[in-house]
Parts: structure tokens; sequence; C-alpha cells
């Protein structure tokens, strides 16, 4: 459940990385005991007991390891068909299928507690953790105690090793059994120490809510979890479908919503060509890959993946994975050939509208939402199909100053 930055139209996935001047002005690791220290009597005012402070902290010591994947995260480029046909692989179908039978009593008491349907659960189960198996093997409290003390987001991360504490001081998991990736995510679903401390849940009558070692516990807490982001019951979440030769495009975007009737009367099918339902229910024409890749409707549902993971092609794949494991076909591969800036021309691009005075967000080669809206008003201006989708075709006539 990594805070990845929204991917926009599928060109990138990123995780920011500061800029060397930045990470320069950061104090060096000489200075970590002293704060640590301090940090130790701010947990006991904040309510921590001392004997867990002690148990959780002494001997703890500055990761210059966690300091260098912080500032070597990177863009890298990923389209939505890259990373759907990946992570969606047929050993993950086929096991998250043979998990939802397995357990198929534990998924129906959850979906009577909260609502949240199983293959939705193992979908994300499947792409955080591989259902459990990989989870990561850094000691938590030594990574968030390093990033808490380093400069560059020195407030989140006190926030979550207080509460890694307060998980601690409940009885959930031990100092040594809190082990994961290095920025601190914990158990089968890469939860936050935040999200741990108020959405874990106890769903297997041990006594303590335990998510790495209990998959109930685990499964239970990210379905009360998505419950507490707003998972409407008996709800869709992502539907594949058929979009027509023309239509306006400048209306396919995530962050737009539409009565179901204004899709089907612009054209739009389901994925086996029937007439959608001419109803009000609230839904997005979102086209990761353009108008001539795959396309979704995406409801109301679907605000919650992206608020588990900021990242639309993760939370467009991760929405997809639970389409096919509760039935849906495979994946159209679109309509028409995809043309895809690689990365370097995505960032010229954006540098190109700021100049032109969009605001495009952070200048990184990443389509986000800005740069989605940027490029639908200079398709608009060019007479290009304003899908909000970047092409060599727009970067020309943008290089070409028209």
């Amino acid at each position: 459940m990594r805070n990845v930055v929204c991917a926009g139209a599928g060109v990138a996935i990123l995780i920011a990385a500061a800029s060397p001047a930045f990470a320069a002005a950061c104090a060096g690791p000489a200075g970590f005991g002293a704060w640590l220290q301090g940090f130790k009597k701010e947990a006991v005012a904040q309510g921590i007991s001392p004997q867990v402070v002690s148990e959780a902290l002494d001997g703890v010591s500055y990761d210059p390891a966690v300091i260098a994947k912080d500032r070597g995260q990177s863009v890298f480029a990923q389209t939505f068909l890259q990373f759907s046909d990946r992570m969606v692989s047929g050993n993950r179908l086929s096991v998250g299928s043979s998990l939802l039978k397995k357990n198929a009593g534990t998924f129906a008491q959850i979906q009577q507690k909260y609502g949240v349907p199983g293959p939705v659960l193992v979908g994300f189960w499947g792409l955080e953790t591989d259902f459990g198996k990989v989870m990561g093997n850094m000691e938590t409290l030594r990574s968030l105690a390093t990033l808490a003390y380093d400069c560059r987001r020195p407030d989140e991360f006190t926030e979550q090793l207080l509460d890694a504490l307060r998980v601690i001081q409940r009885g959930d998991l031990s100092p040594v059994e809190m082990r994961g990736p290095w920025a601190g995510e914990v158990g089968q679903f890469q939860f936050v120490p935040s999200v741990y401390w108020k959405y874990a849940v106890d769903f297997d009558g041990s006594g303590r809510r335990d998510l790495i070692h209990s998959s109930p516990d685990a499964l239970a807490s990210a379905a009360n979890y998505l419950d507490g982001l707003g998972w409407q019951p008996g709800q869709p979440w992502l539907e594949e479908v058929r979009v027509p030769a023309e239509m306006d495009w400048s209306q396919a975007d995530v962050t737009i919503k539409k009565p179901r009737s204004y899709w089907a009367q612009a054209g739009v099918t389901s994925r086996s060509g029937k007439p959608l339902p001419a109803d009000s229910m609230p839904s997005s024409l979102v086209l990761p890959m353009g108008r001539h890749g795959p396309a979704f409707l995406a409801y109301s549902n679907f605000d919650v993946y992206l608020q588990w993971n900021q990242s639309l092609v993760y939370s467009l794949t991760a929405g997809y994975y639970a389409t096919r494991l509760a039935g849906a076909p495979a994946l159209s591969r679109g309509n028409g050939e995809i043309e895809t800036l690689p990365l370097p021309q995505a960032k010229l691009l954006q540098q190109i509208l700021a100049k032109r005075g969009f605001d495009v967000g952070k200048i990184d080669g990443v389509i986000g939402a800005a740069s989605r809206n940027a490029i639908r008003q200079m398709q608009i201006k060019y007479g290009l199909p304003a899908d909000g989708y970047p092409t060599p075709e727009l970067l020309a006539a943008l290089q070409g100053g028209r």
C-alpha cells in the first residue's frame, strides 16, 4: 500500500525522489542518537509506556540503507497493459481463485460484516504481497526511526513511528515481529502503522490483531479499511467496456463523473456489445492508454481504490484483477495502434505545457490529472481527439509552436 503518486494516463508510475541539493541539506547520522532520546521522551508524553518505548527502541540505530532507498526512488515507465499483463498473471489468477474457494466461509463472513467482496480483497492481497508470501524483511522500527529523523518527511514518519509503538503496546505485534519493506509498511496488505493502528481487527479470535501471521485478521482488516474509505456494499467498482470510433473524448477521465445513461447515449457498450443500462449510476470513462486502448467504466467504489493507492495504473490493475476473479473475461487489447510517449518525451511535453501557462503538477514525465487536463485543452485547440492521452502527434504540434 505504498504512497505511489498517480500515474494518470498510464505512461509511468512515479515514486518521487528528492533533488540532490535537498538531500545534501539533511543532517547526517551523527545526531541520530540525541534525536532518538528526545523522541523516546515524546513517545512517553504521548501515552506510550516507558517499558514499550525501551523494548522497541533501545539499541535502534540509523540505517543508511533506508536513506539510500528513499533517495534512490525514481520514475519508471509502465504502461497499463505492461503492468497489468505482468501482475495479473495466469498463476495469480489460479492461486487467487483457489484461495477464494478454500476460504469461502471466511470471505462470506467478512463480506457480511464489512460489505467488501472476496475478489476485491484477493486482488489487493495478490498485488501487495503475493498472498502474504513477500512482506519484506527490514526492521520496521529502525526504518521508521531513520525516516522520522531524516529531514524530508519528519512529521509523517514521526506519526507513523508513534503508531507503530501503539500497535506494540496494544499487544498486536512484538518489536521483533515488525519487519517489512524499507518505508515501514507491515503485514500481508502492507499497511502503514497508522492504518494498522486504526483499522486492524482480530478476526480469528486469537486476542490480538496479527496482520503478519493471520490471514483472516489481514483480510478482515483490509475490508475494514476499505469500508472506512467509503466502500459501498453491493455496488460495482470497475467494468470493461467498448467505445465507439468517435465520441466526445474530452469527457473521458477518472475525475469526470456522468450518469451511466450518458455513456450509453454516447455509444459506449458493455464488453460483449450489449447496451449499458440507461440509468443514473455515476461513472467515469477511463482510457488508460487513450481512445485506442482498453476502456473501463469506473464507479464510485473505484474512488476507494485510488485512496488505497494513488497510481491509476496500479488501481486499474487491482480493480481489473478483482473483476477477473469475479468471473470477467480477459482484458481486451484495445481497438487500434497505441502510440506511447517515452518518459523523456512525456517530460518535455509537460515542460512545453508549463511554459504555455498550464498547471501540469510536477514536471516528471508522469501524466497525472493536471497534465491530462492541459493535454485535453491543447488537443481541442489543435483539432485532435481530446482523450487526454499524450501522443507524438500532440508533442510535434506543441514543438511546432502552433
